[in-house]
């Protein structure tokens, strides 16, 4: 190992005072915490252009990813993103103001809304994710491409570990 990070003097710091305790869990997740916030900033940063935060680019891109036409209920964007329906009337209320979406009564079922993203929707998300992907990118350049996939698989792996054993 050639470079040492503040994750390297936390577990160095615990060896000293606390040697009979197996700090690799703390290896591992302490640089995925530490990583997590710092792509966060830079996410925040490459969407900051388009006017947009990372929890609006979350919505807006997962209407994308739907397909055409581009269509979900908030109950499915909620769900999708793992938010409360609070959480998600707050992000639809502002991506609606700015005109990147929009709300209308579900053809199907009087009681429900389908949220829809606009044409500038369509392209604000478009542009956004190509911008997202290059602050990626260019962070992951860190890794050769041989790397970079190792550690793809090895942390699908520990997700879905994870996801399988929670109480």
């Amino acid at each position: 190992m050639t470079h040492k990070d503040p994750v390297d003097a936390i577990v160095e710091q615990w060896a000293a005072v606390r040697p009979e305790l197996d700090t690799a869990a703390m290896e591992v997740f302490g640089r995925i915490f530490r990583l997590s916030r710092e792509m966060g900033d830079r996410m925040e940063k490459a969407y900051a252009p388009y006017g947009i935060a990372r929890g609006e680019f979350d919505v807006l891109a997962t209407l994308r990813r739907s397909g055409e036409p581009h269509t979900l209920s908030p109950r499915q964007l909620s769900a999708t993103l793992m938010l409360t329906t609070g959480g998600m009337t707050g992000r639809l209320d502002r991506l609606e103001r700015a005109g990147l979406l929009r709300r209308s009564p579900d053809p199907h079922d009087r009681r429900a809304l389908q949220v829809t993203l606009t044409e500038k929707g369509l392209d604000v998300v478009d542009r956004a994710v190509g911008a997202g992907l290059a602050a990626e990118t260019e962070a992951l350049s860190a890794l050769d491409g041989e790397q970079a996939s190792q550690l793809a698989d090895l942390l699908r792996e520990l997700l879905v570990g994870t996801q399988n054993t929670q109480p």
